[in-house]
């Protein structure tokens, strides 16, 4: 069944993890472009100072203060969003939390308060959104966000990539069975690269030091733009950043090359000694946020690789001149290649 979605600016969209980095960039500029959206986070405070924020911009927006982490408080999102807007269009599941660090140091409570999060919210917010599309008839989006973790081990991060691998397994089964009931749901998964977030920042970690997000490394809007097409386009998966494609190829043509360059990076290639780093982290606890990006370091704004993705018909008129002018050139060139031989 093909899936027909709405402009944005006739959407109403929710966002998880919307008060700092890629869900906080997400909801303000789908606000920009019309959309009413529904912030959630833990962070009571920074939701209300961004939801005011958005309104003198122009924008609609509410917000409700929550733990993805449970399933009734998820529910209460949706139902928030029914109440305020009359329902809602696309939901992102963006929130995550952090933990960085050899598995034989890693407390299992911590293990699993991060599966409780970035695995369960996903799980909590897709079924309810998926719910709300059933009940209603009407089509809509699920966007999740994994990562290139979803495809490739990050060293010192398994627990964190655990839950992206498990991100990916439940989109694709998720996306299987909504086709299977014939509803016009588009399930999307997003895969950003390294991101400039605050993800690092207030990770927690047990190296003794703060971490630093390897290069390269690309901004929030990046995985706006990806987002907010998936919003729009239904897509099934949206590669962000040159390293999500090339990466995962590298995995999947050579494990065990991939395996061996890996077990050789040590904890001191992601100790940031420049920075003192905030706390509490946000694990367990819940940090001041309302940051898209620290801006620590240097952070690429364009991928060319999720630009090809996200506006197709450009990336194939210019591979077409491209083609046009290599083809031009030929004439060119064999007169050149054909003077240096006499």
């Amino acid at each position: 069944m093909s899936v027909r979605l709405k402009e944005l600016a006739q959407q109403c969209v929710v966002v998880t993890g919307a008060s700092s980095g890629i869900g906080l960039a997400t909801a303000r500029r789908a606000a920009a472009r019309g959309a009413r959206v529904l912030l959630a986070a833990r962070d009571d405070a920074a939701l209300a100072t961004i939801c005011d924020e958005i309104r003198r911009n122009g924008g609609t927006t509410e917000y409700l203060a929550i733990d993805v982490a449970s399933e009734d408080a998820v529910q209460q999102l949706a139902d928030k969003a029914v109440e305020r807007f009359g329902g809602f269009d696309t939901w992102v599941n963006n929130a995550g939390v952090g933990l960085i660090g050899p598995l034989r140091d890693i407390p299992t409570e911590d293990h699993r308060r991060v599966f409780d999060t970035n695995y369960w919210g996903v799980v909590y917010g897709s079924l309810a959104a998926a719910r709300h599309f059933r009940e209603r008839g009407t089509a809509g989006a699920i966007i999740n966000l994994g990562s290139v973790g979803s495809d490739v081990q990050a060293p010192f991060a398994t627990p964190y990539t655990a839950t992206k691998f498990a991100i990916k397994a439940f989109t694709d089964g998720l996306r299987i069975e909504l086709m299977q009931e014939k509803l016009p749901v588009s399930v999307t998964l997003i895969k950003p690269s390294t991101i400039d977030t605050g993800f690092f920042v207030h990770a927690k970690t047990t190296f003794g030091t703060p971490t630093k997000a390897p290069p390269p490394r690309y901004t929030p809007e990046v995985v706006v733009d990806a987002i907010l097409y998936a919003a729009e386009h239904p897509k099934r998966s949206i590669p962000v950043g040159n390293e999500a494609i090339i990466g995962a190829a590298v995995a999947w043509l050579f494990p065990g090359l991939t395996d061996r360059a890996f077990s050789k990076i040590t904890p001191e290639a992601m100790a940031d000694r420049e920075h003192d780093q905030p706390k509490p982290d946000n694990l367990s606890d819940v940090p001041a946020e309302g940051k898209e990006r620290y801006g620590w370091y240097s952070a690429r704004s364009f991928s060319v690789t999720t630009a090809a993705q996200t506006h197709p018909k450009t990336t194939l008129a210019a591979a077409a001149t491209l083609s046009v002018l290599a083809i031009a050139a030929i004439p060119s060139i064999r007169r050149r290649l054909a003077s240096t031989r006499k």
